[in-house]
This record gives structure tokens, sequence and C-alpha cells, in this order.
């Protein structure tokens, strides 16, 4: 039989969670530069986002309408000076084919 390797673990004080940041849901931001939103096409025409890790969605008749109300939407839920620099969209398209 082959020897095992041991894996040493880190300290008590290695395994604490970061603090969390006033006016954020769950998620730890130590510097957060950029936020990400799924934005998807509804059925009926319209583009919905909503971001991943935090609390926010929105909701437009287009893209660039989408944009600005992704941008206000970002600027109510963060505190003055808290907001992310950058708004990254990831758009997701379900497409299906016949087999």
């Amino acid at each position: 039989m082959g020897r095992r390797a041991v894996t040493a673990m880190p300290s008590n004080s290695a395994l604490r969670k970061p603090k969390q940041l006033p006016g954020s849901s769950n998620a730890y931001h130590p510097t957060m530069s950029e936020i990400v939103f799924v934005v998807e096409e509804a059925p009926e025409g319209r583009y919905t986002a909503r971001a991943v890790g935090e609390s926010i969605f929105t909701e437009a008749d287009d893209l660039a309408q989408l944009h600005d109300r992704t941008r206000e939407a970002v600027r109510c839920h963060f505190d003055e000076g808290k907001a992310p620099k950058l708004i990254r969209l990831h758009y997701v398209r379900d497409e299906v084919i016949p087999a």
C-alpha cells in the first residue's frame, strides 16, 4: 500500500470569513470594481437583468433602456461611494433546434 499525503489545515483565523461591507447583501467585496448582471430576453420581447450576488433586478423594453435602468438600479442599491465602477452585462440566450 502507498503512503497517503497529509494536507496541512490553515489556522482558525484563516478560516474566518471577512467582514461584510455595509450596504451590501451577503456578498463580500474587498474592492468591488465590477458587478455582473445576467440579461435574458423575455418571451414578450422585453429584457430582464438580475445581478449576481446582489438583490438587484430590472427590466426594459430595449437594450438602451436596459443600460440606463441597470445603472440607476446599481446607484440606488449601493451607498454613496460604494457602487462598483463597472457593470458587466452577461447576455444569456436559449435556442431550441430540432434534433
